[in-house]
């Protein structure tokens, strides 16, 4: 697309001056109309605002809940944990590895997929299933 600035017809478009008389198009009540609560200075009302209306936000019904004491966690299968080739698998060595975010407090392993060696693994919960799989193999669980 070709670029319009440099033409006077686009650059040079004058400022509506309003309140400056009849001949300037904008003179007498200034765009505003005639009389009314936005005819006035200091006029209009407040966002939202729907004529006395209950508004919108106060009509509708309000869903659901946020524990603030929820606790969240990283949810890593033992499929995840087979790529690695550390012996000893926790949270700070899920986070070097980019498995987990860093913003993660808590992890829980869960027995999807197989596991090949001998690991231990320090977590904050574990499935049953996970720590059948790990315990076999002969290595160790320490769930928080």
């Amino acid at each position: 697309m070709i670029s319009l600035s440099g033409f006077g017809k686009y650059n040079n478009k004058k400022k509506k001056r309003i309140g400056r008389g009849s001949g300037s198009g904008h003179g007498q009540t200034s765009g505003k109309g005639n009389k009314g609560q936005n005819a006035r200075s200091g006029g209009g009302v407040r966002r939202g605002f729907e004529g006395g209306q209950m508004p919108y936000v106060r009509r509708v019904p309000k869903r659901g809940f946020n524990n603030p004491l929820k606790e969240e966690y990283a949810i890593i299968n033992l499929q995840t944990i087979a790529g690695l080739k550390d012996d000893v698998i926790d949270i700070n060595m899920l986070k070097k590895n980019g498995i987990v975010k860093n913003g993660s407090k808590k992890i829980k392993i869960l027995g999807n997929g197989g596991i090949d060696r001998k690991v231990k693994i320090i977590c904050d919960k574990i499935s049953r299933n996970a720590k059948e799989k790990i315990e076999k193999l002969g290595g160790s669980v320490e769930a928080k």
